[in-house]
């Protein structure tokens, strides 16, 4: 993992002080890349991810917080991180919401929470990253979910969240190429929800798995780090899902 292959490169990561996130900062960062940490409310664990990998070296790494769903917040995000490290080659999409919104009882305030994270925010950080991604012939890469493409019960504005993210890539990917590329990964079962999963509901979602286990992060970070450096690949949406879309 530790091969230098993102020597000299400077990738920002969303939501990045826990679970898949986190290891998607380590797996840039053992790569070689200068890693931001971005986080909202987890400023003392973005703070010590960002002990560990200095103190791992040789690259650098730093916390940056901030709100994304406030779009004012991001050009200054994107402009810090520049002048921090000297440019920007890589953002990673990562940060998101989660949780249910049956349909009875679903609100405008969770519609604009959940698409205001998970949709809203990627596309104006692309935004105010592209005069930088494109002087450095960089890269995006959102985390989607298998979701995007089969809606999960009760979590519609989530799924329907996914699934936009999911066309902002091919949109993207068309508008800002030849310099930029834009890909996504799509987990399936990678990391439960830290709350409102029983043992049963997790054996129902493997036994329905091909694989039948979870994957955990690092196959996650693995693909976003291939992805991050596969420079004749763009608006694909890669399924790092143990065969869960086959059932």
């Amino acid at each position: 993992m530790a091969d230098g292959n993102l020597a000299d490169h400077v990738a920002l990561v969303t939501g990045a002080a826990h679970r898949l996130g986190r290891a998607t900062a380590r797996q840039l960062h053992a790569a070689g890349a200068d890693v931001a940490i971005h986080y909202h409310t987890s400023r003392a664990e973005a703070e010590a991810l960002a002990e560990e990998l200095e103190a791992r070296g040789p690259a650098r790494a730093r916390a940056f917080g901030c709100a994304l769903e406030d779009t004012a917040n991001l050009a200054p995000l994107v402009e810090s991180v520049a002048a921090a490290f000297g440019g920007l080659d890589i953002l990673v999409n990562n940060a998101a919401r989660f949780y249910p919104t049956p349909l009875r009882e679903a609100s405008e305030a969770a519609w604009d929470d959940l698409l205001g994270t998970n949709l809203k925010a990627p596309f104006f950080l692309a935004q105010a990253a592209q005069e930088y991604l494109e002087e450095r012939g960089g890269a995006i890469i959102s985390l989607a979910d298998v979701y995007a493409e089969r809606p999960l019960e009760h979590h519609a504005v989530y799924s329907i969240s996914k699934a936009g993210l999911v066309m902002l890539t091919r949109a993207l990917a068309k508008e800002m190429g030849p310099r930029v590329r834009v890909n996504a990964v799509a987990p399936g079962a990678a990391l439960w929800p830290e709350s409102g999963k029983s043992e049963q509901d997790k054996e129902a979602i493997l036994r329905h798995t091909a694989l039948a286990r979870a994957s955990g992060p690092e196959p996650i970070a693995e693909a976003v780090h291939f992805l991050a450096r596969a420079d004749y690949i763009t608006g694909q949406v890669l399924g790092i899902e143990g065969g869960r879309l086959l059932y």
